[in-house]
């Protein structure tokens, strides 16, 4: 199992930082091998990526979200294992630090090569700033949504 943690600090509000991150469609705008992400229903989205030249299906169902503070998630359906969770911490009323943590199984031989020189770490780093690029640029989100989805 890969594991990668990253923070990054952007300069908007909580609020539009855990917004724009529940806008799930966004994902490849900032998101490296991200093709599409296809929400399904409030809690469950449809991925499609593409890792070492291999294109993955996947569906996603949150397991625990709550407005401005986190989303995490994991992989229901498909034919990768994946799971993450997000965290939106108040640095001041303009400044957010948001800290993704991803969890998944590299298959076959090029995924857990890439795995053991680094590619996921440095693929979540990217993604942290491009994120940070991507909200900071608009300023405001693309959407969002403030449901509460407790842990079970």
């Amino acid at each position: 199992m890969s594991n990668v943690t990253e923070s990054v600090d952007v300069e908007v509000p909580v609020k539009v930082a855990y917004d724009q991150w529940t806008q799930f469609e966004s994902f490849p705008h900032f998101m490296e091998g991200v093709e599409s992400v296809t929400q399904v229903t409030d809690t469950r989205n449809h991925w499609v990526v593409e890792v070492g030249g291999a294109t993955r299906e996947f569906d996603t169902e949150i397991s625990e979200q709550h407005p401005e503070e986190r989303v995490a998630w994991t992989t229901v359906e498909g034919d990768t294992k994946h799971a993450g969770v997000v965290t939106f911490h108040k640095l001041s009323d303009t400044t957010t630090r948001v800290t993704i943590q991803m969890d998944w199984d590299p298959e076959g031989l090029l995924e857990k090569a890439g795995a053991l020189v680094g590619v996921d770490d440095r693929r979540v780093k990217g993604d942290a700033k491009r994120f940070k690029e991507f909200i900071e640029a608009r300023e405001v989100p693309t959407g969002g949504w403030e449901g509460d989805v407790p842990r079970d």
